[in-house]
């Protein structure tokens, strides 16, 4: 039987590709990891999650990822008992097993697990899954399988964590008959978000009050008390601010560190952007252009991002701990029925008490643990908020940074400055116990 010419060249095409295809090793880089924690915020911020649940949702993939790139590793320590309840995971039984596609695959596969929006995750899952098993399908199909079984490993500790049981617990209840309590605020009246948070199980504070802060100036409206000289100076920074107009550099500061995933409506020109990103979410991305300035590698970029986003989860339950003690008023509601019926302040109330403040607890964690990794008097440029149409900002260091994001808050009209103030000593002593406990390397 004779072939055609034609058939001929088919198939001496078909013989030299065979011949030239061969299984590479699949190289995965941090810049995978870090458009793989890009899509986690863009789906938080889809999806609108509170803050505290948002540091949820990075901690514990950032954990898979890291526990799987620390094994036979001699750079990197395992965190199984160091935090409570975890225990070693399984070791990669196959020669075959990349564990950098295998890290990946947890953080991608962990996450989709923890979000609403699951169809952005699978779509950017499934591109890099076919193009991993065009360049190495046998080395791919081990890696998955390993990083899958890890994800079902990690999902069993996380699912001890309290989290689930809160999902049933009962509303916040709100004191009308004491003026100094927490009332909901415009526009939208929430109720208190995540009351009970503090239940949440800690991954390195002893407890949810370790860190417990002296409690706040003693409510009073007299008018030489220093409560209410405090809720003065919200209110007249707000007014000296606004006459000076949309481009005061106070105005600037309290846009960019807004990080509110409530806000339902703008503020006439003094909002430039409808903010969803939350302080955390900043504090990743902060983290983030560190790696990225200084060109790490995978595994460094999973530590750096695991270690912070661990700094950043107890910070959350520190700081909810407090403002649901404490369960201060804010300045809004204070304003508003005592000083001026009109005011607005210039950012949105966020829907929780107002001591400590969350922001000022977040940042100064994250910001000490940052400065542990990168050193301090570090320079960079923060353009975290450019997606939502907010200029670039240069610090010279993480906690310059953290001492702006502080201070915005009283900018915004939104907390007091002892809320500031003690809530960033607060979450500075949540970082360095992050930094010093937590033995990664």
């Amino acid at each position: 039987m004779k072939l055609k010419k034609t058939s001929l060249i088919l198939l001496g095409i078909v013989l030299v590709q065979s011949c030239n295809t061969k299984d590479e090793p699949i190289e995965v880089t941090s810049r995978n990891f870090m458009d793989s924690v890009d899509l986690v915020t863009e789906i938080m911020i889809h999806d609108v999650f509170s803050p505290p649940v948002a540091s949820r949702v990075y901690v514990y993939p950032n954990i898979a990822a890291f526990e799987i790139i620390a094994q036979n590793n001699e750079t990197y320590k395992s965190l199984s008992g160091q935090l409570p309840g975890l225990k070693p995971i399984p070791k990669a039984e196959s020669q075959n097993v990349n564990l950098k596609v295998s890290a990946l695959v947890a953080h991608m596969e962990l996450s989709k697990t923890l979000i609403f929006s699951e169809d952005r995750i699978i779509h950017f899952r499934d591109s890099l899954y076919g193009i991993w098993k065009d360049k190495n399908k046998g080395e791919f199909e081990a890696s998955e399988a390993y990083g899958l079984k890890v994800v079902s490993y990690i999902k069993d500790w996380m699912n001890k964590d309290n989290y689930i049981q809160t999902r049933t617990m009962h509303k916040f209840n709100i004191d009308a008959d004491d003026p100094s309590r927490w009332q909901p605020t415009p526009p939208a009246y929430m109720d208190g978000i995540e009351p009970h948070w503090m239940k949440i199980r800690t991954m390195v504070l002893d407890s949810a009050s370790q860190f417990k802060p002296i409690p706040p100036p003693k409510f009073s409206l007299e008018e030489d008390a220093p409560f209410y000289k405090e809720l003065m100076e919200v209110y007249n920074v707000s007014q000296d601010i606004t006459k000076r107009g949309d481009t005061s550099e106070e105005i600037e500061i309290a846009q960019f560190w807004d990080c509110n995933p409530f806000v339902s409506v703008t503020r006439g020109h003094l909002m430039f952007a409808t903010k969803k990103i939350s302080p955390g979410a900043h504090w990743i991305g902060i983290t983030k252009i560190a790696c990225k300035n200084e060109n790490l590698d995978f595994n460094e970029t999973v530590y750096a991002l695991t270690k912070t986003s661990i700094g950043i989860f107890e910070a959350f339950i520190s700081c909810w701990d407090e403002k649901y003690r404490s369960n201060l008023i804010r300045p809004e509601t204070l304003i508003n029925q005592y000083v001026d019926e009109k005011w607005k302040p210039i950012l949105q109330t966020p829907p929780f008490p107002e001591y400590t403040s969350g922001h000022s607890v977040v940042s100064g964690s994250a910001s000490t643990i940052l400065t542990s990794i990168f050193g301090d008097d570090y320079t960079f440029i923060d353009d975290t908020e450019v997606a939502f149409g907010l200029p670039l900002r240069t610090f010279t260091s993480f906690n310059r940074a953290a001492e702006e994001a502080a201070i915005s808050r009283l900018y915004g009209g939104i907390h007091y400055r002892a809320a500031i103030e003690q809530g960033l000593k607060q979450g500075r002593k949540v970082g360095h116990l992050v930094a010093e406990k937590v033995k990664m390397k």
